[in-house]
């Protein structure tokens, strides 16, 4: 494996961990703040998953 690919992958997982990409595609477009009112509410009652 080429020194790149190394870096490369150590690249991508600090920004997985960092949750980067998840923030961009976020703030991709204006939210209303009452949509994000209403997002995090529905969160609240969504079931949780068991596996957490």
């Amino acid at each position: 494996m080429s020194d790149f690919d190394r870096i490369f992958k150590q690249f991508k997982r600090e920004v997985e961990r960092e949750r980067i990409i998840k923030e961009i595609k976020k703030r991709e477009f204006y939210e209303k703040p009452s949509q994000i009112r209403r997002r995090k509410k529905a969160r609240k009652y969504r079931p949780q998953s068991q596996f957490r």
